[in-house]
């Protein structure tokens, strides 16, 4: 996953791509509970999996946007640099999930997420 992740978000080293992974894992922690959550961390490396499950999940969910921006706060990184970590783990977790186990988290998820997965954020016609 690590590898993965590291060529996905072109990071010059192993380190730099870990650091998004932690940052980002742990923040999804705080967003998924129940079924999502555990079938998600089995379909991570044990690493992984232990960074998701060791978050306790938040009574407020963050929208896709405030997800990115709370990441940035923790981080100390610029916004863009943020949505960057965030777009290169969450499409390579996307990977892992499968398009079922996708669908379930993004329902769950508020809004915005889609995007950070990689997928069409698609919403119903009025």
């Amino acid at each position: 996953m690590l590898e993965k992740v590291r060529y996905e978000g072109a990071y010059p080293t192993r380190e730099r791509a870990e650091e998004a992974v932690r940052l980002v894992l742990a923040g999804l922690g705080r967003q998924l509970t129940g079924d999502e959550r555990v079938d998600l961390a089995a379909c991570l490396p044990l690493e992984a999996a232990r960074i998701l499950s060791a978050q306790i999940p938040t009574l407020q969910p963050l929208t896709g946007w405030a997800f990115v921006k709370d990441l940035a706060t923790q981080a100390g990184a610029s916004l863009a640099t943020t949505r960057w970590d965030t777009g290169s783990v969450l499409t390579t977790v996307a990977a892992l999930a499968g398009p079922d186990l996708l669908t379930r988290i993004l329902q769950q998820l508020p809004t915005g997420y889609a995007l950070l997965f990689g997928q069409a954020q698609l919403t119903p016609a009025l």
